[in-house]
């Protein structure tokens, strides 16, 4: 029931202090208004006043595979909500389809969040749910929302079901390198691939290997900000549904208790998160989102908080493309949770979470189901985190290595470097005798960072040459300012910082230039005198900027390097942004 006005009559606790409240509550003509145009959209005053209204941002699109569910799930998500008295309004938001976007959806991470965070604070909502998994989906959103600062809960996509061919299993993205690799090798001809085509992603869902998507879903999990167990959850498993439902009544419980997200996402969390991501043997990509999603969270953190952390964690999830099994097998091993009992020595447990008041309640009746799958400390999979960070006169300001999908053979080595300008050229000629490439070459790719790709493209995994797969060659050392995708393997240093396009040390390398990687050194250099190099240094000029208009220009403008997360400037600096005036 309610007045004349619109205000809430029964007594409901702490309706004056809803967020909403600012644009329905009160006698004003504005409230009259917005009371209005929401009968116009055929709600009854009963059905939303004096209620948490819950914001639903959905990235679901008819173009984005790992999110086709996501129409449906929103559903699930709406039941939830109503169920715990709030309303959901459903908000259809940019979708970064990682499989179709070019030149890449990295270049779109930052306008995702800055959608999330103006329609959180622009429109009547007291909460959010959440909605993404594919990659760059879940950064941007929860930057976005860090920056609004409402109470919210993270829905993941999950995983997509296991890839077949034949009588073998399939990880979407490690096993499409594998076979296009056999492919050119001549191993397997056109037939076997379109067989392959109809096997590789047979559901809705993300990958279901310890890609990007995984490793970032279980990052957003490790921080605390879904329901347990959320990340694992196969897309297509009735679970999920349920899970989904239970984020929309989470969600409602956090605006009732004033639970906002900054209070979740604090420096303790994050060092959590890198632990998680490291001893899964996460994407390398984790690095650049983690340290862009701090920094939202006024939480300062560096490739060295990194490099620390992985030296106190070991590898212990078994899962491609680092090891054997898949999502759908981690899930059913124990999870997340199971998972983090593993590694329960170095988190730190009184931490809140949305769902509990501490990380150690949220795990005090998790379990382990499977020590193949999610290994004991004492059979780990590697004795370290799965990704070190080089340090060098190659990259003054940073580097990193997924090391552990690397042929160990490769990570102390020095070959001469055969440098590709940009990734069309190598595209073109990576396949022409004349360059000699032998195995123990390195190949160079420049251009391919933030701005000079534009937007840091996954090439890090740059092609071998047909003739040494013909060989049997299938891991080179290859070197880059991109990124590559989480799916993908090999001897990859990845994020070179500062980038070739804005005339870092990699912009000055020449083929034949001997390189120099010792992983267990941590360090990447390139083998020529200090004079040679600042003769080179001084005779470079930039290159032409790659827009001169509309976001690509705003994207010149104020994008970072890898290092500090590839944020916008103007995003990523501290201060306040008032909540606008409704009345």
């Amino acid at each position: 029931m309610t007045d004349p006005a619109g205000t809430a009559a029964d007594g409901l606790p702490g309706v004056a202090r809803l967020r909403s409240h600012q644009w329905f509550g009160g006698g004003g003509l504005r409230a009259f208004s917005h009371r209005a145009r929401t009968r116009q959209l055929g709600y009854l005053p009963e059905e939303h006043l004096g209620k948490p209204v819950i914001a639903v941002l959905n990235t679901w699109s008819d173009v984005n595979p790992c999110h086709i569910h996501l129409r449906e799930r929103a559903q699930a998500v709406k039941r939830g909500v109503w169920q715990a008295g709030g309303f959901p309004l459903e908000f259809p938001v940019a979708t970064l389809s990682e499989t179709f976007q070019k030149p890449t959806p990295m270049l779109y991470r930052n306008l995702l969040a800055m959608e999330t965070e103006e329609l959180l604070r622009s429109y009547p909502v007291d909460g959010a749910v959440l909605m993404g998994g594919c990659d760059k989906s879940t950064p941007a959103l929860l930057m976005g929302a860090a920056s609004a600062g409402l109470p919210a809960v993270f829905v993941p996509a999950g995983p997509m079901l296991p890839g077949h061919w034949r009588r073998g299993v399939l990880g979407s993205g490690t096993d499409m390198w594998k076979y296009w690799d056999e492919r050119r090798a001549g191993l397997i001809g056109d037939a076997e691939l379109a067989e392959l085509e109809n096997g590789l992603a047979r559901s809705p869902g993300t990958c279901m290997t310890m890609g990007t998507a995984a490793t970032l879903t279980a990052a957003a999990e490790t921080l605390g900000v879904t329901v347990p167990g959320a990340s694992s959850i196969p897309a297509v498993d009735s679970g999920h549904a349920r899970m989904a439902a239970a984020s929309g009544r989470l969600s409602v419980d956090l605006v009732r208790r004033d639970l906002r997200l900054p209070a979740i996402l604090s420096r303790e969390a994050y060092e959590d998160a890198v632990a998680a991501v490291l001893a899964l043997g996460g994407s390398t990509n984790a690095v650049i989102h983690l340290i862009a999603m701090a920094g939202r969270s006024g939480v300062r953190l560096t490739l060295d908080d990194f490099d620390r952390i992985a030296r106190t964690v070991p590898v212990l999830a078994d899962l491609r493309p680092g090891g054997r099994y898949l999502m759908e097998d981690f899930h059913f091993a124990g999870g997340l949770p199971g998972f983090l009992t593993r590694i329960r020595d170095v988190l730190h447990l009184d931490r809140p979470t949305v769902a509990h008041p501490t990380l150690r309640e949220q795990l005090a009746d998790a379990l382990v189901h499977d020590s193949a799958v999610i290994r004991p400390r004492d059979r780990p999979l590697a004795a370290e985190g799965g990704v070190a960070v080089l340090r060098g006169n190659l990259c003054p300001d940073g580097a990193v290595i997924k090391h552990i999908a690397a042929e160990p053979r490769l990570l102390r080595h020095t070959g001469p470097a055969v440098v590709f300008p940009d990734y069309r050229t190598m595209q073109r000629t990576i396949d022409d005798p004349s360059l000699g490439i032998t195995p123990d070459h390195v190949l160079v790719l420049q251009n391919a960072g933030p701005r000079g790709g534009p937007g840091m493209p996954e090439y890090g995994m740059l092609p071998l040459p047909r003739h040494l797969l013909e060989q049997g060659v299938r891991d080179m050392v290859r070197i880059s300012d991109a990124r590559m995708s989480g799916t993908s393997y090999g001897a990859c240093v990845l994020h070179i910082a500062p980038e070739s396009y804005i005339g870092g040390p990699l912009a000055l390398v020449r083929s034949g230039d001997p390189i120099t990687l010792d992983v267990a050194a941590r360090t990447l250099r390139l083998e020529i005198p200090d004079a040679e190099l600042a003769r080179r240094r001084a005779a470079w000029t930039p290159p032409p900027e790659r827009y001169e208009r509309g976001y690509g220009a705003l994207y010149n403008e104020q994008i970072t390097q890898a290092d500090t997360g590839c944020d916008f400037a103007f995003l990523a600096r501290g201060g306040d942004t008032p909540d606008p005036y409704a009345g």
